[in-house]
């Protein structure tokens, strides 16, 4: 099959619909083609299919790590399906071999991950892409020296512009969106206002510590991002109708901005977190986004238990705790909606005047993956019939065909699958059959390369968006481990 390489611009070319707007450079094609997610995938000697590693050769990886290819030897070792074993040895370290620019500067690290085909960084690709390798920190200093460059890096990006999403390493670069309105400042990619990209370099810093103890993370730059990061989701509450924020964009895709002169529509102030936009970049139906409103609530208790034990400044992280309890009460009125074929679940989008969406977006956070964020237990009744809902015809967004069933996105049409849902939906299963279900899809729709990718028809597996998206690659690496260390029959299995 001819890999599609999809950089464009949906304002010219509306068929293509990849997750954002790509950088339609020299520069973007050369990065993917260095990713080696172009190559042929496998080849046939004798009638015996030969998987060929698609990985970068080791003195072209970006980054290597000891722990995490000792993993891959041991994990693949136990997968008796060779193109399963295949795609996980490509996937699990697509982050560290093909998006990582690391270095020391002033003897502090630093990391600045791009997302794969963008030349760019988001606070919430960069921290999900290292997040499957975060358990190796304590036997891997040099791993551990890679994150807490993000962590700096992060604080860096979040004091240039709070409500920005990505990002360049050169502070004085252009953004390739300078006809936004306003226009981003140099540094900046693209400023779409998401909740979740606060939320992430949060989780990414807590994590760090839980792992390595090394509460040297939380230095003075990172309480000024962080007191930062609660004052703008503060005024993203929206309390008295009013926002500093808007984002116009002259296009003809209209989830690329919100409406009303790029302020969002109307909504009652009861205490939720606008978001202009979701974790796909797509403008949001009605500003309070749910799952991104959950995550906060996770974030702000992880900030205020960092405050009080590392900081020792209570007032803060009462302030936290306080704002966390007001925007779950809210969650808890106007969010938790009765469905007529469901009862009590979460929406994914409401306003605060009784409107409310019944769907999911395939990304993280959504309703889906509640349960991997661990904001609900799997077993908690409420996401149990969230998440029956969410895999029923009742959802918009989840479909049928022909290659696979699976969550969709708005961002991506009305055919195509998210491997993303998929593996969400592993992710947050405790059956060993579904789990078994979803491995046999994702190793059956890689479209011959090798690699995750952003969606696929459900009709044509070969039908995709996105080479090179490494948070996906990376995403599944992780399902596999997890499999491994939990369900290690399943690996055994022919498909």
């Amino acid at each position: 099959m001819t890999s599609k390489l999809n950089f464009r611009d949906t304002t010219n070319n509306p068929k293509l619909v990849s997750r954002r707007e790509a950088l339609t450079t020299a520069a973007g094609v050369t990065l993917a083609f260095a990713s080696g997610s172009v190559a042929k995938a496998a080849g046939t000697e004798a009638g015996v299919t030969k998987f060929i590693s698609k990985r970068p050769a080791p003195d072209q990886r970006h980054f290597t790590s000891p722990s995490v290819e000792e993993t891959i030897k041991k994990v693949r070792a136990k997968i008796a399906d060779p193109e399963l074993g295949w795609l996980f040895e490509n996937c699990y370290p697509n982050t560290l071999d093909t998006t990582v620019d690391y270095e020391e500067i002033d003897g502090k690290p630093d990391a600045f991950i791009i997302t794969g085909d963008i030349d760019a960084m988001w606070l919430r690709d960069s921290t999900a892409q290292v997040w499957p390798y975060l358990t190796y920190l304590k036997a891997d200093q040099k791993l551990s020296r890679l994150v807490k460059g993000l962590v700096h890096r992060q604080n860096m990006c979040i004091l240039l512009d709070p409500y920005a999403n990505a990002f360049y390493k050169d502070m004085t670069r252009p953004s390739h969106w300078a006809s936004d309105r306003p226009a981003p400042i140099p540094g900046v990619h693209e400023r779409k206002w998401e909740i979740d990209s606060l939320c992430y370099p949060i989780r990414l810093a807590n994590a760090y510590y839980e792992e390595t103890g090394d509460a040297s993370i939380f230095d003075d730059e990172w309480q000024q991002a962080m007191r930062l990061v609660v004052s703008t989701l503060r005024v993203e509450q929206r309390k008295d109708d009013t926002t500093p924020y808007r984002f116009t964009r002259e296009t003809s895709r209209m989830l690329d901005a919100p409406p009303f002169d790029g302020t969002s529509r109307p909504i009652n102030p009861v205490g939720l977190i606008v978001s202009a936009f979701r974790p796909s970049d797509d403008s949001s139906l009605y500003p309070f986004l749910i799952p991104s409103n959950l995550f906060a609530v996770q974030s702000l208790r992880q900030l205020a238990t960092i405050f009080s034990k590392h900081v020792k400044d209570n007032a803060f992280a009462a302030e936290c705790t306080a704002f966390a309890d007001e925007v779950q009460a809210a969650i808890d009125k106007y969010a938790v909606v009765s469905h007529l074929d469901f009862g009590k679940i979460y929406a994914y989008e409401v306003d605060g005047f009784g409107n409310a969406a019944f769907w999911d977006d395939a990304n993280v956070p959504s309703l889906m993956s509640l349960a991997y964020l661990g904001v609900h237990k799997p077993s908690d009744p409420l996401y149990v019939r969230t998440r029956k809902f969410l895999l029923s015809e009742n959802n918009p967004y989840f479909l049928r065909g022909t290659a696979a069933s699976g969550q969709a996105s708005p961002h991506t049409g009305k055919v195509r699958i998210w491997p993303m849902g998929i593996i969400l939906r592993a992710l947050s299963s405790t059956s060993e059959e579904e789990i078994f279900e979803c491995l046999t899809m994702l190793r059956n729709t890689h479209g011959g390369t090798g690699f995750m990718h952003e969606a696929f028809n459900k009709d044509d597996p070969a039908d995709y968006t996105r080479d090179w998206f490494a948070w996906a690659n990376t995403l599944f690496g992780e399902l596999i481990v997890k499999v491994h260390d939990e369900y290690p029959e399943l690996l055994s299995r022919s498909f």
